[in-house]
């Protein structure tokens, strides 16, 4: 009883872990932890390979951080990292277990300089504050339902776009544009102009004066959105008259004109949404029915929504998916040289194993057999041909009772010439194949013919046969009731008149000189 209670030894019963398992849940733990870091270092080695990744080192005095740049981002990158720059990489962590290690994805990077920007930034907001600039009591409350909207911003870019398609999906309403430049040394003169400009328009006049104003701007570095950090924008959004709404960069980008203005909008498609309401919610509420199946509507678009985010958020990255992949494929193109020589190595040995196997019987079958089924095959081309052609017309005449004429004919047309392409394909196909397996039987044929014993008697050999068959050994020469000698040139018939030990006869006039060597009698 004793083995039944007796544990097998320290641990048996610990669970047991695959490699894989192991390095998914150290993967899942360091991505869950540092999903969004910034880190200050010295930029060490710096790798660049074909695949358009940056591979590079982050140091300070006592460790260094590996970290990778992929290509998507590395060319969107304002500053390219180069060894012994002092930055700031903005990513997450992440692990690639193909090594056994962890790595930094970086998907922004910057010198080590801004904190002068943003030194700078604090004393001016104070300084603005201070004059009330940004008191809460200088807000004004937007209009319900604007109707004219006044939209400062670039012309060209995709945020003019998104607050137009959102507007036009909400309630649409009249849009002035005030082009101006959103970055750069012109960006904060251009800005303060437009808002003054707006506020100088005459209510009723020939250009109507908008009834809400939107200064808007993509995301971007400090640098890029500094000039809605300068105090003539900051100022003439505080003076402004008309209520004025700021979207400038993504929600964690903040600029002094957010402070200044009425209300902030974290990007510009939600600063159309605070513009205007949704017409029918408006609808809605003036119609009972309407407003109770709109809100069903609503109700169920929203909980399909956020169902959906729930589901997404379960979802792995797109990126992740492909990154460990990424490096694999980086690591297997600096293998591949190496192993194509080997393969052709292998190759080249295997052909020459093949070569030796040849045989002058095994090239005539295999003669015999290509030259069959060539015939064969350019037998049924043809054929095959004419019912491939006669099944497409057969197609098109039964399609041509259901559509236009016109478009018959256009489709014929086109068919036709597409077939036309084909046959002059196929035809040249087959000439191509044709000519191969000709060229194929040739060289067998040479091979052939090297190796057969025609050529050795052109060197100066010949074949004795008796009584039909080829005589090897002088005994059976002397037994056979008739020679014949294969030269070069013909064949030559031998009555068998020696016997074993008999000296030949010397021909007349020989004068007792011996006969040379080959000569037979």
């Amino acid at each position: 009883m004793s083995d039944l209670i007796d544990d097998d030894g320290p641990g048996g019963n610990a669970p047991e872990f695959t490699v894989s398992e192991i390095s998914g849940a150290v993967k899942r733990t360091i991505e869950g932890a540092f999903t969004h870091i910034r880190v200050r270092g010295e930029v060490g080695r710096v790798s660049r390979p074909r695949s358009g990744h940056i591979y590079l080192d982050l140091k300070d005095d006592r460790n260094v951080l590996a970290s990778v740049i992929w290509k998507g981002v590395a060319g969107r990158l304002a500053t390219q990292p180069e060894e012994g720059m002092e930055v700031v990489a903005t990513g997450r962590l992440t692990t690639f277990g193909g090594q056994s290690r962890y790595q930094m994805v970086i998907e922004d990077i910057a010198p080590a300089g801004v904190g002068a920007l943003m030194a700078m930034l604090e004393k001016r907001k104070a300084a603005l504050a201070a004059e009330g600039l940004f008191a809460a009591e200088r807000k004004q409350a937007l209009p319900y339902l604007p109707e004219v909207i006044g939209v400062v911003t670039s012309p060209s870019g995709a945020v003019i776009r998104d607050i137009l398609h959102r507007l036009r999906d909400r309630f649409p309403r009249k849009v002035l544009i005030w082009p101006v430049a959103v970055q750069g040394a012109a960006c904060a003169p251009e800005v303060a102009r437009a808002i003054r400009g707006f506020n100088a328009l005459t209510p009723g006049g020939a250009l109507p004066r908008p009834d809400l104003l939107i200064v808007a701007r993509g995301g971007g570095s400090l640098e890029d959105l500094w000039g809605f950090n300068e105090e003539i924008v900051v100022r003439a959004a505080a003076e402004s008259k008309i209520p004025l709404i700021s979207a400038v960069g993504h929600e964690t980008d903040t600029t002094l004109i957010d402070f200044a203005a009425d209300r902030r909008a974290p990007t510009p498609t939600a600063a159309a949404e605070m513009a205007v309401p949704v017409r029918l919610e408006l609808m809605a509420w003036v119609d009972g029915q309407e407003a109770r199946r709109s809100r069903a509507i609503a109700r169920a678009l929203q909980q399909r929504r956020q169902r959906l985010a729930d589901l997404s958020r379960a979802l792995p990255r797109p990126a992740s998916l492909v990154e460990a992949a990424a490096q694999r494929l980086d690591r297997a193109g600096e293998r591949l040289p190496a192993a194509l020589k080997a393969r052709i190595s292998r190759e080249k040995l295997r052909l020459s194993e093949a070569g030796a196997a040849l045989r002058p019987a095994l090239l005539r079958r295999r003669i015999t057999d290509e030259a069959r089924r060539l015939e064969d095959r350019a037998g049924r081309v043809r054929p095959a041909l004419s019912r491939l052609i006669r099944a497409r017309r057969a197609e098109l005449d039964a399609r041509a009772a259901r559509i236009r004429p016109e478009a018959v004919a256009r489709q014929i047309e086109a068919r036709g010439k597409a077939l036309d392409a084909l046959d002059r394909r196929l035809a040249a196909a087959l000439r191509a194949g044709l000519d191969r397996r000709r060229t194929r039987l040739d060289a067998l044929e040479r091979v052939r013919q090297g190796l057969s014993y025609e050529e050795t008697l052109k060197r100066g050999y010949a074949v004795i046969r008796g009584d039909g068959q080829v005589v090897t050994t002088k005994r059976a020469a002397e037994t056979a009731a008739a020679l014949e000698i294969e030269f070069r040139d013909g064949r030559l018939s031998v009555a068998a008149g020696g016997t074993e030990g008999k000296a030949p006869r010397r021909p007349r006039g020989s004068g007792g000189k011996k006969p040379e060597q080959g000569t037979l009698f």
